[in-house]
């Protein structure tokens, strides 16, 4: 038997990592948050000193990741990452290393190994067009760069993180750019995904309208 998949892809920050939780929280389905993978293989290569434009080295060291998810924590090499993954410095090294066939070939096989019964809500940048072509709901969520970048500045704040959101709406429109340009499966809807514009609504509503989608689909 076929298991589902919705797939929600879009730019950072654009809330699909929290969107995509809350739908398969309510649907009890499986999460995937592959944004993660790539955020995990850019800090191992941040921590060991590996060049990010090293695509063989890249590559390995996606391959070698052994990261543990445990009781809504992240550990690599025995060292908690949660938090650390989510810098501000890791997202833009991630960005550069999801630029590297050898880094997304690695990581294809440890993403669809997440398909699981009864169902799985995947987000990320290619999770329709590349990784699950065949989801049941495609959905590409994005949402204008002034709105993505006060949403990321208020989170940080609330982290107690410094940020500043001129920087941050610069870094995140560079990030869009090379996400969109990169050879490997760059960030562009699925041509029968569903196109969510979020800028102006809040994550309850962004999620049902997703929830309004797949129940249509399942009827």
């Amino acid at each position: 038997m076929t298991i589902d998949v919705i797939a929600i892809d879009g730019p950072t920050a654009s809330g699909k990592g929290t969107v995509a939780s809350l739908v398969a929280q309510r649907l009890g389905f499986h999460y995937l948050d592959s944004g993660a993978l790539y955020r995990l293989c850019a800090y191992a290569c941040l921590k060991h000193g590996v060049d990010l434009a090293d695509e063989k080295g890249c590559g390995a060291a996606a391959a070698g990741l052994e990261p543990v998810f445990k009781d809504g924590r992240i550990f690599l090499e025995g060292e908690d990452v949660t938090e650390t993954i989510r810098q501000e410095a890791v997202g833009i090294a991630a960005s550069k290393v999801a630029m590297l066939p050898a880094v997304r070939a690695a990581l294809l096989d440890v993403q669809r190994a997440a398909r699981k019964a009864p169902g799985l809500v995947a987000d990320g940048r290619d999770m329709a067009s590349v990784v699950f072509p065949d989801a049941r709901l495609k959905v590409f969520l994005t949402a204008s760069a002034s709105a993505r970048a006060q949403r990321r500045y208020k989170q940080l704040i609330d982290k107690g993180i410094s940020a500043n959101l001129r920087d941050l709406t610069r870094d995140l429109t560079q990030r869009d750019e090379r996400d969109r340009q990169r050879a490997a499966a760059p960030c562009i809807p699925a041509p029968d995904a569903h196109l969510l514009d979020s800028s102006g609504l809040t994550i309850d509503e962004t999620v049902a309208a997703v929830l309004a989608w797949w129940k249509r689909l399942a009827a």
